[in-house]
């Protein structure tokens, strides 16, 4: 039994909304809210549009109705559903599969929503996006899945009969609610697989930069690590817990609208580690456009399809700013950088 999205319509609040007797507070709310973009402080570059006010980037978007070709769809972003999109696309073209699909939660998302489920009817949802992208994968691909603690187990499980498990990573979210009878959520796993054992991991590209703490010399140098104008630092090998990601907030020039928005930095990693420069990465899942925005920014090339016309349309605006601006949060100097650490990218 297939779980899909169930669609929700998306309300914008009316110009004129009718007056109520002692309503002084509600008409100042929707005041506040009509203005927009007009209330955001200067330094707040939070994508939050309405498609409407911005045609010109839903345009862009491709739409995917019959077969077409590789040249057709890279490097574009797909306005569809993935489960009728996939169908269409070429066979054995993607180098890297990065999948954020919807966690087993109730959430509303622009233009759809997901509703919890069990787990068994969650890894059928599992099964069917699997079954409908293996095709469209590389011999050697790398595919990376991303995952909350309650949906890990089952996507761990169900990945294994697939594909050969590598490993599964566990990241640190600096946000999230308090709970008050239970332990915050505070960390979100990345289920790491491929299809051989014949994959790329070019594990010096995502390497750490960590302050030395206990810098240690042979005869008189520095062993290890090297002495800076910002302080001692060690290129560190990257394990399979990350403690250095910032979530995008409203100051970033990544962060957008999008409830589950998944960090530049992050995406970087796995793209970095698992793709080569001109290849192609495949985000079936796409969102405001992380996955596809942050490969373009590092050389590598991307198809990806979502089915909200919103999200699709602020994926288009980070793409062009990325133009101009190909900095990634925390990366630089070919190396990430643990928090606070010195001079980095803004």
């Amino acid at each position: 039994n297939r779980v899909y999205p169930t669609r929700v319509s998306r309300v914008r609040i009316p110009p004129s909304p009718p007056q109520k007797e002692d309503s002084i507070f509600s008409d100042w709310v929707l005041s506040f809210l009509q203005r927009g973009d007009a209330m955001k402080a200067e330094r707040n570059k939070t994508i939050d549009f309405l498609p409407e006010d911005a045609p010109e980037y839903l345009a862009r978007c491709l739409r995917v109705t019959e077969d077409v070709p590789l040249d057709a769809v890279c490097g574009r972003t797909i306005c569809g559903d993935t489960f009728q999109v996939a169908p269409h696309l070429p066979r054995g073209f993607a180098d890297l599969l990065i999948v954020d699909p919807p966690y087993n939660l109730t959430k509303d998302f622009s233009g759809g929503g997901f509703r919890r489920t069990t787990d068994a009817n969650y890894a059928a949802f599992t099964r069917a996006w699997i079954e409908l992208l293996l095709p469209l994968l590389k011999p050697d691909a790398s595919v990376y899945v991303c995952c909350d603690w309650r949906s890990s187990p089952v996507i761990g499980m169900t990945l294994k009969d697939y594909f050969r498990l590598q490993n599964r990573i566990t990241w640190q979210r600096e946000k999230g609610r308090g709970a008050q009878r239970n332990w915050k959520n505070g960390m979100e796993d990345i289920w790491f697989a491929t299809r051989t054992d014949d994959y790329t991991f070019h594990v010096d590209a995502v390497k750490v930069r960590r302050r030395v703490r206990a810098p240690y010399r042979a005869d008189g140098r520095p062993k290890d690590w090297e002495e800076t104008p910002d302080g001692k630092f060690r290129n560190t090998c990257p394990s399979n817990f990350w403690d250095d990601i910032s979530v995008p907030y409203w100051s970033m020039p990544e962060n957008t609208a999008h409830p589950t928005q998944k960090p530049e930095k992050l995406l970087a990693k796995l793209i970095l580690a698992s793709s080569d420069p001109g290849g192609i990465v495949l985000d079936p899942f796409a969102g405001s456009g992380s996955t596809a925005v942050t490969a373009k920014k590092l050389g590598r090339r991307f198809v990806a399809i979502e089915r909200s016309e919103q999200y699709c349309a602020w994926a288009e605006k980070r793409l062009e700013l990325a133009e101009t601006n190909p900095a990634i949060q925390g990366y630089a100097d070919g190396v990430f950088w643990e928090r606070n650490a010195g001079r980095l990218p803004r």
